[in-house]
């Protein structure tokens, strides 16, 4: 008999993906058809696609409009994301908030949005000293009317990632 525990998540990281970024970095445009931005970064991000930090003075990155959302409605909030300006790959670790974000609270205030079917908003949180993912875990559990949710930027309000009820 195997006494490993399994750690059962209810959600999922997803990040940008990498063939978005890739069409970004090829067209030089966002959807909204804006100019995307090169620069070395002055913050530390993350990069959207790797959920990594930057190194600042160090990498270079991209700056370009994202609005996370799949319909036009009223919360679409487009705004400001970065991705590195090198192909990156994915943030894979989907079942676990980045550790590099979740430990650095200094860096990355957090505030978990949450929407529903519809794409309407439900729910807000600001982290502060609280275990994201256990956070993340009881919210789903809690509110069923919260299909997925947003982690962003408490300081800034960028959205930094989209997180999945499974």
């Amino acid at each position: 008999m195997n006494n490993k525990i399994i750690d059962m998540k209810n959600f999922r990281i997803v990040p940008l993906s990498k063939e978005y970024a890739a069409n970004i970095r090829r067209t030089g445009k966002d959807a909204f058809e804006h100019d995307v931005v090169e620069q070395v970064a002055t913050g530390r991000g993350p990069c959207r696609v790797s959920l990594r930090s930057f190194v600042p003075g160090k990498d270079k990155r991209l700056l370009f409009t994202h609005t996370p959302f799949e319909k036009d409605n009223v919360y679409n909030q487009p705004g400001p994301v970065f991705i590195s300006a090198e192909e990156t790959e994915p943030y894979t670790d989907i079942y676990h908030f980045p550790e590099e974000i979740k430990n650095d609270k200094e860096h990355y205030q957090i505030t978990l949005i949450g929407y529903d079917v519809n794409q309407m908003m439900v729910y807000t949180r600001l982290v502060k000293e609280e275990d994201i993912d256990e956070l993340i875990e009881r919210i789903f559990n809690k509110h069923h009317e919260v299909h997925y949710l947003h982690a962003r930027n408490a300081t800034a309000g960028c959205f930094i990632c989209k997180v999945e009820r499974i």
